[in-house]
């Protein structure tokens, strides 16, 4: 059951770590959300959330997102590369209802998978 939970060790919190992502990251897009990720030098990754007040003026559609982000990421984490994640949502995800908005979230974490076994294909060059 350990596996599931969902330590500080697995989250972007300072802001120093959410700028250096910002200098030098890649981007995969979905429907509602952007994820902007950068290879990190730890054994796990690591998720920041950016839900701005552009994407809705009340807190509560705010919160629902980033509930329904971190419930998803926490699920999936184990399987994810040791990349740090900034997720950003779109507007269009305040309409969206919460079974659109996962699966949305699973697409990328799909995308994010496929970086990890894309990385461990190759041949090693002597």
């Amino acid at each position: 059951m350990r596996q599931f939970s969902l330590p500080r060790a697995t989250r972007l919190l300072k802001a120093g770590d959410f700028a250096a992502l910002r200098g030098n990251s890649r981007r995969l897009g979905a429907r509602h959300f952007i994820a902007e990720y950068s290879p990190n030098s730890l054994s796990t990754c690591r998720l920041g959330q950016a839900v701005s007040r552009r994407v809705s003026k009340r807190a509560v559609d705010r919160n629902r997102i980033k509930r329904l982000v971190r419930e998803s990421y926490r699920l999936i984490r184990t399987g994810l590369p040791t990349v740090d994640i900034l997720l950003i949502a779109r507007t269009s995800a305040v309409q969206a209802p919460s079974a659109e908005l996962r699966a949305d979230l699973d697409a990328l974490w799909k995308k994010l998978m496929a970086l990890k076994a894309a990385a461990g294909t190759g041949t090693m060059r002597g």
